[in-house]
């Protein structure tokens, strides 16, 4: 007799679920957790972001002597991603994590890794003239 009160129960319960009628909920707002180092780099002119992804270049193990043009690309996850051009025609994509990591791939590369392309939506401050 229990079993078959709380079989009743419970399928009251579950129907009673069932037609609501209520607002549905909007949708969950995304959060985005951005770093002091990725906050830094919107920050820097043009000249100081060189010299930050020409290291973020160096230390991967890549090489690019000058860099002609840099800028940010957009966010992509949690990585802030930005892109670098170099006078021997070799473009980079630099991720920087929210924990202060990079990656950095050749520009070639970004397609076939399902990447966003490497093209620069914002580009650096202007330097100050002295």
């Amino acid at each position: 007799m229990r079993a078959q009160f709380s079989a009743a129960l419970a399928m009251a319960l579950l129907a009673g679920g069932c037609g609501d009628n209520s607002q549905p909920s909007p949708p969950p707002k995304s959060i985005s957790v951005r770093s002091e180092q990725q906050n830094a780099l919107h920050n820097l002119s043009e000249s100081g972001l060189k010299i930050a992804l020409r290291r973020a270049i160096y230390d991967s193990g890549k090489t690019c002597n000058t860099l002609t043009k840099v800028g940010y690309v957009q966010e992509y996850g949690n990585l802030s991603m930005w892109t670098a051009s170099c006078a021997t025609k070799r473009s980079f994509a630099i991720f920087v994590g929210p924990d202060g990591s990079v990656q950095v791939r050749d520009c070639k590369e970004v397609e076939q890794l399902k990447l966003p392309a490497c093209v620069i939506t914002k580009q650096p401050k202007p330097d100050r003239k002295a």
